[in-house]
């Protein structure tokens, strides 16, 4: 009897990422926009939850994180962005844990394997490493760590700290695209704020990698550069 509502979740699931995978094309950031404004005082919790559903059916954050900076600002944008992303990250962990292990495991492949060596190795370190450096991909790892041994709080904080940079750099530019869409003032000192998070979040992942030593890296780059041959 366990076996059905597992069963009935991953084809929910399985069919929900494909809708969403094909009708990517047509989300609009401006829809979006005028979405959560028409939301008012909720506007907040409705972005939230959005972005938890998106994560959860492999779409793309990017253009989320975006939106939320351009329409919160850097600082509320970042924790609302951060907020969401980290709920998305949580409900598909507890999904491939609990519900739907199969259909990850079928899934995650190799990087599975990967996943489990590291986590077994290194702990919450692992898991904070791979939020910094994109060493997986975003959506299939929230999935693939459901099925390691790491703990639900250590993983939790793990994933919030680490994807805290890349939050703050996407926010902002969000913001700044905003900002010279209307016209604000400091434009230029927005804009070069822009690129320094930018250039800071892509020099991370090698000061990162030298300060843990770790083979994994390159390892982890090689194997995924092998799979897209």
């Amino acid at each position: 009897m366990k076996s059905a509502p597992r069963l009935l979740l991953g084809l929910a699931l399985i069919a929900g990422i494909a809708l969403a995978l094909i009708n990517r094309e047509h989300l609009d950031a401006n829809a979006l926009t005028a979405w959560v404004e028409a939301a008012g005082p909720v506007g907040p919790l409705l972005f939230i939850g959005l972005y938890a559903i998106a994560t959860v059916l492999f779409l793309p954050g990017s253009l989320l994180t975006l939106a939320g900076g351009a329409l919160f600002g850097p600082l509320w944008g970042t924790l609302w962005n951060l907020t969401g992303a980290t709920l998305g990250a949580v409900l598909a962990f507890l999904v491939a844990r609990y519900l739907a292990g199969d259909w990850v495991q079928a899934r995650a492949g190799g990087l599975l394997k990967r996943l489990m060596r590291g986590v077994e190795a290194e702990g919450w370190r692992f898991v904070a490493f791979t939020r910094l450096v994109p060493v997986f991909p975003f959506n299939l790892l929230n999935y693939a760590l459901g099925l390691t041994r790491i703990p639900f709080l250590p993983y939790l904080l793990a994933t919030a700290i680490g994807m805290l940079p890349g939050a703050i750099a996407y926010t902002w530019l969000g913001y700044a695209g905003r900002e010279a869409a209307g016209g604000g003032e400091g434009l230029i000192q927005k804009g070069l704020i822009a690129l320094a998070l930018l250039a800071a979040l892509a020099f991370l992942p090698r000061l990162v990698a030298r300060l843990r030593q770790a083979p994994l890296v390159d390892g982890g780059r090689s194997e995924n550069a092998h799979d897209r041959g």
